[in-house]
C-alpha cells in the first residue's frame, strides 16, 4: 500500500468518511466497488471532504475509464436517469434540446421529455439558449410539473435540483478537464425518467455508461458517440449506439446516409444569438438545411427510446411532421408560457 501523507501540515479536519483507503486503492491501480464509490461520493456531496480531497479523487478517477460500478455508486439510484448528454464534446447548436421539443410535440402526450441541463462553458448551453428564447429556466417544481403535463416537456436546471454539487464546483473548474461528474450529470434527472438518450463525449464511455443504465433498471436507453467526436447522432459520420432495454445491451451503428440524409459537416453556432435563432428556425420549419436534419435524426432516436416510434425511419417521419404541422413551435410556446406562470394556489381547506 502506498505511504500517504500523514504529517501535521497535511492534516485536514476530521470527516465522517475516511477517503485515504479509497486513494490508496486507486493509486495502486485498483477500481472501486459500487459501495465504496457511493460512500466516497456521499462524503463529497455532503461537503464533508476537504476541497483538496475532492480534487484528488476526481483526478484519480479521470486517469482511466470508470467502471459501471463506479458510475452506479456515484449517485442515489432512487431518483436518477436522464435525457441529456455529458457535454465535453464539440458544441454545435443545442441539438439535444431542440430534439427534446420536437420529440415532445411528435409524441402528442404519449410521453413527456424532462430535459435536464446546465450552463455551458461556451456560453450557449441549454440553460442559456432556453433563457434567451423566453423560458424561465429558474421556475419552480410546480411549474415544471405543469410543463410536463401540458406541454409534455420541461427543463430541469441542474443547479437548482442538485445543490450538493456546489461542494465540488471549485475543484472541477480548477481541474479544467472532464471528470466523472460529466458522466454523472445525465444520470441525475430530477424527474426520474426511465427512458433516456445519453450522448457521451468519448467512445470509451459508451459501454460502461450503458452498463450503469442497465444496472439502474432503465426501461429503454440509447448511449451514443459519433465517429467524428460528437455526443449526438452525427450527419457527417456513422454513430455508435448501445441500446439498453430491460436488462439487455446490444450495439448498433447508425449511418445517416442509409436513413436518407446527405452527409454534411454541421457548422457550430458562433454565439448565443445565433444558437437561439437557429433553435427557432428549426422548430418553426424555416431551416431546411443540415442543422434541421441533425435535429430530426436525434429527435427520431428520442421517439424510439420513448416508445413513440418503432424504428428510426418512423421517428424521422414523425419528427418532420411535428415541425411541418406547427406542433413543435406550439410546444415551445407552451413551455415558455407555462414556465413563466404563477404556481397554482392551494384551495382553502373546508
Amino acid at each position: 500500500m502506498p505511504n500517504l501523507p500523514g504529517p501535521a501540515e497535511f492534516a485536514q479536519p476530521p470527516q465522517r468518511v475516511d477517503l485515504l483507503p479509497i486513494f490508496a486503492k486507486l493509486l495502486e491501480g485498483g477500481t472501486l466497488s459500487a459501495a465504496e464509490t457511493s460512500s466516497a461520493f456521499h462524503s463529497l456531496m455532503r461537503g464533508e471532504a476537504h476541497e483538496s480531497e475532492v480534487g484528488a479523487l476526481l483526478a484519480l478517477l479521470a486517469t482511466r475509464t470508470p467502471t459501471s460500478d463506479e458510475l452506479l455508486g456515484s449517485f442515489d439510484p432512487d431518483r436518477i436517469v436522464d435525457t441529456a448528454g455529458t457535454g465535453g464534446a464539440p458544441k454545435l447548436f443545442n441539438v439535444s434540446t431542440v430534439a427534446a421539443v420536437i420529440a415532445a410535440a411528435a409524441g402528442h402526450g404519449a410521453f413527456a421529455v424532462a430535459k435536464h441541463g446546465n450552463r455551458s462553458r461556451t456560453g450557449r448551453g441549454s440553460a442559456e439558449v432556453l433563457d434567451r428564447l423566453g423560458v424561465d429556466v429558474n421556475c419552480g417544481r410546480a411549474q415544471q410539473a405543469r410543463c410536463l403535463e401540458e406541454a409534455h416537456v420541461c427543463f430541469c436546471f441542474a443547479i437548482h435540483h442538485h445543490p450538493a454539487t456546489r461542494h465540488v464546483i471549485a475543484a472541477r473548474k480548477a481541474l479544467r478537464f472532464a471528470t466523472i461528474f460529466n458522466l454523472l450529470g445525465p444520470l441525475t434527472n430530477p424527474a426520474g425518467a426511465k427512458r433516456q438518450i445519453m450522448g457521451v463525449y468519448a467512445d470509451r464511455f459508451v459501454q460502461p455508461v450503458a452498463e450503469a443504465l442497465r444496472d439502474l433498471g432503465s426501461v429503454r436507453a440509447i448511449v451514443i458517440h459519433s465517429r467524428d467526436g460528437f455526443d449526438e447522432i452525427s450527419l457527417n459520420a456513422p454513430t455508435r449506439l448501445m441500446h439498453v432495454e430491460r436488462g439487455d445491451i446490444r450495439e448498433e451503428e447508425i449511418d445517416p446516409q442509409r436513413l436518407g440524409f446527405k452527409t454534411a459537416a454541421v457548422r457550430p453556432a458562433a454565439d448565443l444569438d445565433e444558437a437561439a435563432e437557429s433553435f427557432l428556425a428549426i422548430i418553426e420549419g424555416r431551416d431546411a438545411g443540415s442543422r434541421m436534419d441533425m435535429a430530426v435524426l436525434n429527435a427520431a432516436a428520442t421517439l424510439v427510446v420513448a416508445g413513440g416510434a418503432r424504428s428510426f425511419e418512423k421517428g424521422i417521419d414523425l419528427s418532420r411532421a411535428a415541425i411541418a404541422s406547427g406542433g413543435a413551435a406550439r410546444t415551445l410556446c407552451q413551455l415558455i408560457s407555462i414556465s413563466k406562470s404563477a404556481p397554482a394556489s392551494r384551495a382553502p381547506s373546508s
